[in-house]
């Protein structure tokens, strides 16, 4: 156990992850996932963080217009469902959902839910990738709604999804609006066809740089994926928990579900950042040529 801070008294807080592997069946996936909702929060889990998308299969392995049916509005029956567990068992739910906006125009959200049911506040996935089994452009348009944070009872949370967890400019600048938690719900997995060894380095590589997040900001941050084999993609599951200095308080499975409660203080990134002071020692004059695609002078 880290050490959190010589103060008498200490902010913890129990998160509860759930990673799980989806099939076709909308209604048994919710009803799987609403069980053990209800099982973490009476262990005593205050924050629950969802995988993403995790109604439904993982779709965006091919273009098909007839998946665009999944969606549905915010607030809909989809985010209704949410809200009632979050108020029903007294815990902050973040939920991960395809969002349809109007017609033609969907997002993939992440909502999130305070212990009353009430919705403390929605991110659309900023970055959208699109590569072989991962046609995202196809179903998300790019999100709108800026890296906020979003107050809840339990903190400021910086919640952003998946393929935003690559980018460091993403986890800095909620840092810089005051999270005090950076949480990515996550579907990333396994192209079949590379090697084990590739496969291996891939995996690594997503938990490695998401460690980095938590070091160079000196918060936590909550990973959570889906797992198992969904038509050609097999996810890699892998959901963690690290603190400010990138170290792991916990981390799944590769190859099966699990449900968690991980313990994890609050009053650290105070101690870390006065440690290590990265905030203070920024050089924003030098770094203009970030808004740029590439600097070619």
């Amino acid at each position: 156990m880290v050490k959190c801070s010589n103060r008498e008294i200490m902010r913890y807080l129990t998160i509860g992850i759930i990673q799980q592997h989806n099939s076709a069946d909308v209604a048994d996936n919710k009803d799987r996932l609403g069980n053990k909702i209800r099982s973490l929060a009476k262990q005593g889990a205050e924050l629950i963080v969802l995988q993403e998308l995790h109604n439904s299969l993982y779709f965006c392995q091919e273009e098909n217009t007839a998946y665009f049916d999944l969606a549905h509005p915010i607030p809909g029956p989809d985010s209704e469902w949410l809200a009632d567990l979050a108020r029903v068992c007294g815990v902050v739910i973040v939920g991960s959902l395809f969002e349809r906006r109007a017609a033609g125009l969907y997002h993939n959200s992440a909502v999130v839910f305070d212990k009353d049911g009430s919705l403390c506040g929605k991110y659309r996935k900023m970055h959208i990738p699109d590569d072989p089994g991962y046609y995202e452009k196809f179903y998300f348009t790019p999100g709108d709604l800026g890296f906020l944070p979003i107050q809840t009872s339990v903190g400021r949370l910086g919640v952003m999804v998946c393929w935003d967890q690559w980018f460091p400019e993403a986890a800095r600048i909620m840092a810089l609006r005051g999270a005090e938690m950076l949480i990515y719900p996550t579907a990333i997995g396994y192209d079949p066809n590379d090697s084990t060894d590739e496969q291996e380095r891939q995996r690594e590589a997503w938990t490695t740089v998401q460690r980095g997040h938590a070091v160079a900001n000196g918060l936590p941050v909550v990973a959570v994926n889906r797992v198992g084999k969904e038509r050609d993609a097999v996810f890699w599951g892998s959901s963690f928990v690290a603190g400010p200095q990138g170290e792991l308080l916990y981390r799944g499975p590769q190859d099966e579900e699990a449900e968690a409660l991980v313990k994890v203080c609050m009053d650290r990134s105070e101690e870390v950042r006065r440690w290590w002071p990265f905030l203070r020692d920024r050089r924003i004059e030098e770094y203009g040529c970030l808004t740029k695609r590439f600097d070619d002078d």
